[in-house]
């Protein structure tokens, strides 16, 4: 298997890195472990409280704080790579529906693979939420060169933490338009239905500005582009390290000395990822960045490799279909065990006593899901090869 990728070669005016579907792979299984634990997982703690948390619950929960992240960077990244073959009018145009499409599949098909009903008391602004308007703000930055673009992200990752102590309050009848740029909260849109804002746009918008222009490096020729990865992401690794002993900016949440050496690393990384703070950023991203030069080279056995770049190539395919694997699998858990699954119907609702698993079960069930998943994975990621001049494809 090739895992460099000759940008040079007139064939494919958009080539593909297979170190970036790599990464993408292996967040999107990252990202199925930690949605079949909220399905399965019966603690009743907070996974991350050094407090009361064990190494291996801290760990299942806290290794997938490299998705979201991962996913809107790498998003940037690709919104670059597709800038190729096109004018930027057109790029501007395609991320621009690109981007309302997203939104549109979180309050739509999304919202009915998360609770199952049509229910409109409740609607939960999400990844894809977060994800789709930040498309729609770099469509408008591509007209600047892309370093422009990353260097805007850049100060957006880097000064949003000033506005930590800004309450919405204080903008009146402006106060929804802060919760969604900035804080997390619930927006009343009618009598009768809300809106929660979980992904706060200010970080991820800058997020995947970043990635675009990171997009520059990712077309260097090999060496170099890795030599800039490995320093670039070890650089922000390092500066996550002194920023967080200091503890004076870049993340609301301190952390504090526990009982053990080991709670008290559980407290030091411990960001606040809603909305995510500078240095959970610096903490999710940095490592990613140094391991994508790490995947360049062959350190996955090949049908490993391959595994990872199927899931990696249909990432919102992916994403979108395992809310309804997961679903329908805890429904039929549930009933199978003579629980009634009405509590999977409506968020919020509490599990009845039982029906839960304790954490190697979850990842038993995770496995049985993640088995689910590949095969119309793989059948969608052929159709997608073989059909590159179908456009609309280009929008799953």
């Amino acid at each position: 298997m090739s895992t460099e990728t000759n940008f040079a070669a007139p064939a494919d005016p958009r080539p593909r890195l297979d170190s970036i579907d790599i990464m993408r792979g292996i967040v999107m299984v990252l990202m199925l472990l930690d949605h079949t634990k909220g399905a399965f997982w019966n603690g009743t703690f907070d996974p991350l409280n050094a407090d009361v948390t064990d190494l291996r619950t801290y760990l299942t929960r806290w290794m997938t704080h490299f998705c979201a992240p991962t996913f809107c960077f790498l998003m940037g990244t690709g919104a670059y790579l597709a800038g190729r073959g096109r004018t930027r009018g057109q790029l501007s145009w395609f991320l621009l529906t690109r981007g309302l499409w997203l939104v549109f599949l979180e309050v739509t098909v999304i919202k009915f693979g998360l609770q199952f009903n049509s229910s409109l008391d409740m609607t939960i602004a999400l990844v894809f939420w977060s994800l789709g308007w930040s498309l729609v703000f770099v469509s408008a930055l591509v007209f600047f060169p892309s370093r422009v673009v990353g260097a805007i992200g850049v100060v957006m990752i880097l000064a949003h933490n000033f506005l930590d102590g800004v309450k919405p309050e204080i903008f009146g009848p402006l106060r929804p338009l802060w919760l969604i740029l900035h804080q997390q909260g619930v927006i009343q849109l009618t009598a009768e239905s809300k809106l929660l804002v979980a992904y706060p746009l200010i970080p991820w918008i800058g997020v995947a500005a970043a990635g675009f222009g990171f997009g520059e490096i990712v077309t260097l020729n090999p060496q170099r582009r890795r030599r800039l990865m490995i320093t670039l992401g070890l650089g922000m690794t390092a500066a996550f390290f002194v920023l967080r002993a200091v503890d004076v900016y870049g993340d609301p949440l301190k952390w504090s000395t526990k009982a053990s050496g080991l709670r008290t690393c559980f407290s030091f990384f411990n960001c606040q990822k809603y909305p995510p703070s500078l240095l959970f950023l610096l903490m999710t991203l940095g490592p990613m960045i140094a391991l994508l030069a790490v995947f360049e080279r062959k350190v996955f056995p090949a049908p490993i490799a391959r595994f990872l770049i199927t899931l990696g190539r249909v990432p919102l395919f992916f994403f979108v279909a395992q809310w309804y694997v997961i679903k329908v699998l805890a429904i039929v858990v549930a009933a199978a065990r003579g629980f009634s699954p009405d509590y999977l119907y409506v968020p919020g609702v509490p599990a009845p006593t039982g029906v839960q698993f304790d954490l190697p079960m979850v990842y038993f069930w995770f496995v049985v899901a993640l088995v689910i998943l590949y095969f119309p994975c793989r059948w969608f990621a052929g159709v997608k090869a073989r059909h590159k001049d179908v456009w609309w494809l280009s929008y799953l």
